[in-house]
């Protein structure tokens, strides 16, 4: 057979290849389709064995029930190249093909049922006893009824599963719909070019109304001569509502925002694109150079931004920072999580961090600091408290670095991401830093602004005077020991004149 990209294949007009060729193609996509779902099959019967393996070992060591294969689901998840939330219902998923579903899994073995199809039969049957389950297992993908389940398309899948199990047990299906109700939410997350999803799961009446509602002003809108989208203004309309700002006002909402950023960015033209630090749920996202500087400018311009210089050596990595506390404290979690550009450390994982973890426990000596410590989720975390893993710091190519071991012996490491850093550009006659001796400055920038303001201009001023051991003396509170040494007044890190 002819393959796309062989020697052999025709090298100009694609319609030089046969008809036959063509068709073999076709034959081997739904072979290869076939042995893809025989090997999602095999990966569940070998998750399911992991897992039922693993909890047995830890019910010998007398690990109590409910923390018993904790650590499974990272294993899979780093097996498959999955998040770990991933892994976890690829297992329970799996558990279920195994356990409960025998003809389900066999479609899936034979290449009939696809993973996704698969995963619907269990997630459609979740709410029905074992019983019934297994009714509807063998009624669909029994094998008297695979020649019509390839037939069936997706969304006539899911209806007929529904309209078995609603005749199977009606109040089960029932209590469903109920609890589905009192899981109504709004949630976030992030979005390509610093956008997000906000995403709000509600009763399907309240859904379509809300939905209706927000059509109809929007076509209200651009019969009266609004030049946005109808989609941009049902967007602002939602946004409006939701936070009381008048029509027209939506971009009017403070935001906190979170930047990690140069200082050849900030302070100059560098074109270094800088981080936005997960400080939401809305999660973290890299900008352009100049979006960067405009967003500072604004914070700037309202008075209400904050600087702190983060400084890194001259491979971009952060310079240690240590305490004393058993936990780690504010300022020292927030650089754990700007290092990690406020996303899991755990490999594959893309989840927001929830927790700052000892990568050696405190328990056994390790010290609270940047070089121990790591942002995590909260599953991650767990996970690594399971019996038979360990961590420990190295580096890579100079990044700070976690090893992590898994109890079956595998080793993944993780890499802090490389922070926003300009190559280092020596003045005329003078040389570069010595290595890990001259620091250059990062700066991660806080802020409350509305994008109202249009672009302004800033350059650096020069600081204040400082007032005089004298003066300073004159201003001293009262209790103070006769005789201390005066201590200066802190310098802010940057100041700015407004030049427009």
């Amino acid at each position: 057979m002819i393959l796309p990209g062989d020697a052999d294949a025709p090298a100009s007009s694609p319609g030089l290849v046969s008809a036959q060729v063509q068709a073999e193609w076709v034959d081997l996509l739904g072979e290869l389709e076939a042995v893809k779902n025989a090997v999602t099959a095999t990966q569940a019967r070998l998750s399911v064995a992991l897992d039922e393996a693993t909890r047995a070992d830890e019910a010998r060591q007398s690990i109590r029930a409910e923390r018993q294969g904790r650590g499974v689901p990272n294993q899979v998840g780093a097996a498959l190249r999955v998040s770990p939330h991933a892994g976890a219902g690829f297992v329970s998923t799996s558990r279920v093909w195994v356990t409960q579903m025998p003809h389900t899994f066999a479609a899936l073995q034979t290449g009939v049922l696809s993973a996704w199809r698969a995963t619907l039969l269990v997630r459609e049957t979740s709410h029905l006893s074992l019983e019934h389950r297994a009714l509807i297992d063998d009624e669909i993908c029994g094998p008297t009824h695979l020649a019509e389940l390839e037939r069936l398309g997706t969304r006539r899948l899911i209806a007929r599963i529904k309209e078995l199990a609603a005749k199977l047990d009606v109040h089960a299906c029932v209590k469903r719909n109920a609890r589905a109700v009192s899981e109504r939410r709004v949630s976030v997350r992030p979005a390509p070019d610093l956008m997000v999803y906000l995403t709000a799961l509600v009763p399907m009446a309240q859904g379509v109304q809300a939905y209706a509602q927000l059509k109809a002003t929007a076509e209200n809108a651009k019969a009266t001569g609004d030049e946005r989208g109808v989609g941009q203004i049902m967007a602002d309309t939602l946004v409006e509502r939701a936070t009381g700002r008048e029509p027209g006002h939506a971009d009017d909402v403070p935001v906190t925002i979170n930047l990690l950023v140069s200082d050849e960015t900030l302070l100059a033209d560098g074109n270094q694109p800088a981080v936005v630090v997960e400080g939401t749920p809305a999660g973290a996202g890299v900008v352009p150079a100049p979006v960067a500087r405009h967003l500072a400018a604004h914070a700037i311009d309202t008075d209400t931004a904050w600087l702190r210089s983060i400084y890194v050596n001259t491979r971009g990595r952060l310079l240690a920072t240590t305490s004393t506390s058993r936990f780690h404290p504010q300022g020292l979690a927030a650089l754990l999580r700007a290092r990690e550009q406020g996303i899991c450390a755990t490999t594959w994982c893309d989840a927001p961090i929830r927790h700052t973890d000892h990568i050696t426990p405190h328990a056994e000596g390790g010290p609270t600091s940047l070089d121990n410590g790591q942002g995590l989720c909260a599953r991650c975390n767990h996970a690594k408290q399971a019996p038979g893993w360990s961590q420990k710091t190295t580096q890579l190519d100079g990044l700070h670095a976690v090893e992590t071991v898994t109890p079956t012996g595998h080793t993944y490491v993780s890499v802090a991401p490389t922070p926003p850093a300009p190559a280092w550009t020596p003045a005329v006659g003078m040389t570069g830093p010595a290595p890990d001796r001259t620091p250059r400055s990062r700066y991660s920038i806080g802020c409350h602004t509305t994008p109202a303001h249009g672009a302004i201009a800033y350059r650096p001023s020069p600081p204040p005077r400082q007032p005089s051991p004298a003066q300073q003396q004159r201003h001293r509170p009262a209790g103070r020991a006769a005789g201390r040494v005066p201590v200066r007044s802190r310098r802010p890190d940057l100041y700015w004149t407004h030049t427009t």
